[in-house]
C-alpha cells in the first residue's frame, strides 16, 4: 500500500513537472525542457519532499532545472542525478575547503559534510571564502552550512564544529563516496588517511605554501602521502605554508582542481591524478606532474 501511495505521488509530479515546463534554447540554438528554481521549490512544497527529489525526477525525465542547466555542456542529465545522489566529506574549512565547499555546492552534489572548528579571524579574509567581515568570530563549519544554505537548498549539509582526531573521524566521513582533504597539518593529514583506507573511501589532498601548491588522488589501496611526505613519525605540526604564507590565489586555485578530481571520481569518468603529484608554482608558470 505505501507502495503504490508513493508510485502515486511520483506520477503526480511528474504530471506537474510536465505541465509547467517550458521550452528554452542553450547556447548552441538547440531547444530544451526547462523548470525554474521556483517552480521546483513550489512543488516540494506542495508534496512535502525535498527539492533535491524534484530535481532528480526532473532530470530523469530530460526536464532541466535551471540552476544546472550551464552544467549540461559537459555532463548530461543522469551524471547530474548521479551528483545530486552523491555523498561527500570536506575536512577543514579554510582556504581550500570553503572554496571547495561553494563549488561542489554549485556543482549539485547532493549531501554534503565538513568538520573544522576554527573560528573566522581577521587573518582569514584574504582567502577564505566563507570569512567575511560580518562573521569574525563565527565557527568555520557553521558559516559553511549558513553559505551552502544561501546557495542551494536542495543540499543537505551536515556540520561538525570538531577537529578531526582517530576517535572520531571514522564517524564523520562514515558514508562519504569521497572525502577530500583541506587541512594546514600534516599529522591530522594521516589521521584521514588511515581512516580513508580502513573505509575504503578514496581522498583527494590538496596542499598550498605561497605560490606553490600540490594535489593527488589516494585510493584505498594506495601508496599516499607517504611518497609524498615520507613516515608519518615525527611529522612537522604544519608544512611551509606558516613560512610562505597563503596567499589569495594558491588556495583557489588547488580547490578547484581538487573539486574536479572528486566530480571525476564520482561520475567515473576522466583521468585522475591518483598515484601522481600535480606540483604548481604559479609565479613562475610551471606545471609538473611526479609519478608516485
Amino acid at each position: 500500500m505505501k507502495e503504490n501511495t508513493k508510485n502515486e505521488k511520483k506520477e503526480m509530479i511528474l504530471k506537474e513537472l510536465k505541465k509547467t515546463r517550458r521550452e528554452a534554447i542553450n547556447s548552441a540554438g538547440e531547444k530544451y525542457d526547462s523548470v525554474s528554481l521556483n517552480q521546483v521549490k513550489e512543488m516540494a512544497d506542495k508534496f512535502q519532499l525535498p527539492s533535491r527529489k524534484i530535481e532528480i525526477l526532473a532530470l530523469k525525465s530530460n526536464i532541466i532545472p535551471e540552476r544546472y542547466h550551464r552544467n549540461l555542456g559537459v555532463i548530461s542529465p543522469l551524471e547530474q542525478v548521479k551528483l545530486l545522489q552523491s555523498k561527500v566529506a570536506i575536512i577543514g574549512a579554510g582556504g581550500l575547503g570553503g572554496t571547495i565547499l561553494e563549488l561542489l555546492t554549485r556543482m549539485g552534489i547532493g549531501k554534503l559534510i565538513i568538520a573544522d572548528k576554527d573560528i573566522v579571524v581577521d587573518s582569514n579574509l584574504n582567502r577564505q571564502i566563507l570569512s567575511n567581515e560580518t562573521n569574525l568570530g563565527q565557527i568555520k563549519s557553521e558559516a559553511a552550512v549558513k553559505r551552502v544554505k544561501e546557495i542551494n537548498s536542495s543540499v543537505e549539509i551536515l556540520g561538525h564544529s570538531v577537529f578531526i582526531n582517530s576517535d572520531n573521524v571514522k564517524k564523520i566521513i562514515e558514508g562519504a563516496e569521497v572525502v577530500i582533504d583541506a587541512l594546514d597539518n600534516l599529522p591530522s593529514r594521516f589521521v584521514l588517511q588511515k581512516a580513508c583506507r580502513d573505509l575504503k573511501i578514496p581522498l583527494v589532498h590538496g596542499a598550498i605554501a605561497g605560490f606553490n601548491g600540490q594535489l593527488t588522488t589516494i585510493f584505498p589501496e594506495d601508496k599516499g602521502l607517504e611518497l609524498i611526505y615520507g613516515s608519518n613519525k615525527d611529522l612537522p605540526e604544519h608544512g611551509s605554508e606558516l613560512e610562505l604564507g597563503a596567499p589569495t590565489v594558491t588556495p583557489a586555485l588547488i580547490a578547484s582542481l581538487e573539486a574536479q578530481e572528486v566530480i571525476k571520481i564520482l561520475l567515473k569518468r576522466g583521468k585522475l591524478f591518483r598515484n601522481k603529484l600535480l606540483y604548481l608554482d604559479i609565479e613562475e608558470g610551471t606545471i609538473e606532474i611526479l609519478n608516485l
